[in-house]
């Protein structure tokens, strides 16, 4: 990744929403560790266990529980932390849950958006760079073999997809209506399905597969057949920094991207479960089951990640058995009781060596 240090952002006052998730776990012990200056604002963890609490980044943080939807709280939140750089992962993240609750989805996934941006808006020391997480999900599905390109249409199908679609075009109008003539520089960023250790999310793959192994049963896969983008948490996140610094040092690279991996981490969700019993080496198996009248989800999914590997050399660092793997090593770290922490600095520092 070209002109990329994690020296940025030693000293940098830094905003996240969602901190107390899993990518934002993972974003604020990446950050903390360079020494920036964290501030989170979010819901309680979303799962029990979770990594917040087994990362131990509470006491190296200034965190703030509230919820997105809050304007006024975020807005004090906010003015209090007088940020440099925002990064907006705060979301209703579980397809099969937006059906249940589209209303909620929406009120967060956009609103959340409108709200965080008015909060930008509202600073009168200017945020300098500004980072809003949306998903792969906002593209009009064509179920088509090529990936998406920034410029695709943007029409999600189910409330998730298509409340971050919505998220997309607030920001744009934000963009063009408020911040063009500001020092402002917000991009929005597209990721590919993540996995890593530390996800305990229901209806996500990974964490269905370690529940099965802990409860002693096979593991149950509904739509093995679905091909998605998988990447390490740590691709995904290591691109949102680059792009946060490199807009801050530039505002004319602000823009919108997509992160996922090479043609070779686009893998059925059966060949993705393969390599997890593979890397557990416990005669692990799994079953198909598949549901009947099951919420729509997409069949075929990837991503054309050329601008931003042309505009920032970025490239990916894992594939996806080295995710896979890396995601069983922390597994058993927690599994047995070990230091959590420590196997997610070691995580880190290591994927910072291959950049």
């Amino acid at each position: 990744m070209e002109n990329f240090s994690l020296d940025f952002f030693r000293g940098k006052r830094i905003f996240v929403t969602g901190h107390t998730g899993f990518k934002g776990s993972w974003l604020c012990r990446i950050l903390i560790n360079a020494g920036a200056v964290v501030t989170g604002y979010s819901l309680p963890p979303p799962t029990q266990p979770n990594l917040f609490s087994l990362a131990n980044l509470e006491e190296n943080m200034n965190s703030v529980i509230g919820n997105i939807r809050d304007r006024d709280k975020l807005m004090k939140t906010f003015r209090d932390a007088q940020p440099d750089i925002v990064f907006h992962l705060a979301a209703q993240p579980i397809v099969r849950d937006s059906y249940s609750d589209p209303a909620g989805t929406y009120e967060t996934n956009v609103m959340g958006t409108v709200n965080i941006l008015e909060c930008v808006r509202a600073l009168q020391v200017p945020v300098r760079s500004v980072v809003i997480i949306t998903t792969d999900k906002v593209y009009e599905n064509r179920n088509w073999a090529w990936g998406y390109r920034e410029n695709d249409p943007l029409d999600g199908r189910d409330p998730y997809s298509n409340s971050k679609s919505c998220a997309e075009l607030v920001t744009h109008s934000y963009v063009q209506s408020f911040f063009a003539d500001s020092p402002v520089a917000v991009s929005t960023v597209r990721a590919g399905n993540v996995i890593g250790g530390g996800d305990f999310a229901n209806d996500r793959i990974i964490p269905d597969c370690v529940r099965a192994v802990q409860e002693g049963k096979p593991i149950a896969v509904r739509n093995p057949y679905s091909i998605r983008p998988y990447q390490h948490v740590l691709e995904a996140l290591f691109a949102y920094l680059l792009i946060a610094q490199r807009q801050y040092e530039g505002k004319e690279l602000a823009g919108w991207y997509n992160i996922g991996p090479d043609d070779s981490g686009c893998v059925t969700t059966g060949e993705l479960v393969d390599m997890f019993c593979r890397a557990w080496s416990n005669n692990l198996t799994w079953e198909n089951q598949a549901e009947e009248n099951a919420p729509h989800e997409d069949n075929f999914l990837k991503l054309d990640c050329s601008q931003l590997k042309t505009t920032f050399g970025w490239k990916p660092v894992w594939d996806v058995e080295t995710a896979i793997e890396k995601t069983v090593e922390w597994t058993w770290v927690w599994l047995e009781n070990k230091d959590v922490p420590d196997i997610m600095d070691r995580q880190i520092t290591e994927y910072i060596s291959k950049i």
